[in-house]
């Protein structure tokens, strides 16, 4: 009877273990966590710097900005090594070194490129911007943080403020905050100078859309931002690629 008592007992502790047991991880759960890391918010103060301060401006030493951050040698390694990948920061060695806020390309040949599209064939501007579009998809799915996602959301609330309008002007003004922001997150300077280029003459040679259109890309925007945050790289690149009026198989429209 002991003996039978003893095996009940361990059966009933196996069961309540497995009862108990924490649902197996999915896969977001560990290649992806919740919320930033301490090296993301540490990027995201820097670069948040960077964006009141000239091009070429020095932001300190190592140790200052380390210190300033408030995390270990590292935290800010891996930091530095997120605005390195964003193009954000130049590192120089020696006296009087230190790190520095990136200074662009030289964009004079793309801008004398970009008037002429503007003078002769807007449309053609407007044309290449959706062929890079998943080239600069591509790139966020890979370093995009939580804190990037984020500020496209709130870009995402200007553009659906001027499509509730309607309002096709500033729609476009809100379009080119929103995608110069996704753009900032690729590593490729020339890909970002080239688009950004494109921006400007498609703002300024952007068609007369009616509200159906506008909130159709408000639409597309949005799925694809929620694409971006859960990795979901497939509807990503096939938002990025869509041509306007389609639709997603998530059900969000495209455009």
């Amino acid at each position: 009877m002991g003996t039978a008592d003893h095996r009940t007992g361990g059966h009933d502790a196996r069961h309540t273990r497995e009862d108990t047991e924490p649902p197996a991880l999915r896969r977001d759960d560990w290649e992806r966590p919740s919320s930033p890391s301490r090296a993301e918010v540490a990027a995201d103060h820097i670069a948040d710097r960077i964006a009141r301060t000239q091009p070429g401006t020095r932001l300190g030493t190592k140790d200052d900005l380390r210190a300033e951050c408030g995390v270990s040698a590292g935290t800010f390694n891996e930091a530095l090594r997120l605005l390195q990948t964003r193009g954000l920061v130049t590192v120089r060695p020696g006296p009087g070194g230190g790190l520095f806020a990136a200074q662009p390309p030289p964009a004079r040949r793309l801008d004398a490129w970009a008037q002429a599209l503007d003078e002769q064939h807007p449309d053609e501007a407007l044309r290449i911007r959706d062929a890079l579009d998943p080239l600069l998809v591509e790139d966020a799915l890979w370093h995009a943080s939580p804190a990037d996602i984020a500020e496209l959301r709130r870009h995402l609330a200007a553009l659906a403020e001027a499509a509730d309008a309607p309002d096709p002007v500033a729609f476009a003004h809100a379009d080119r905050l929103l995608r110069t922001r996704l753009a900032a997150l690729s590593p490729s300077s020339l890909l970002r100078s080239l688009y950004g280029g494109l921006l400007t003459v498609v703002e300024l040679a952007e068609p007369v859309a009616t509200p159906e259109t506008l909130r159709a890309r408000h639409d597309r925007h949005a799925a694809l931002i929620d694409a971006l945050d859960t990795r979901d790289r497939d509807r990503a690149l096939r938002l990025a690629g869509s041509p306007v009026g389609t639709s997603d198989t998530g059900g969000a429209a495209a455009g």
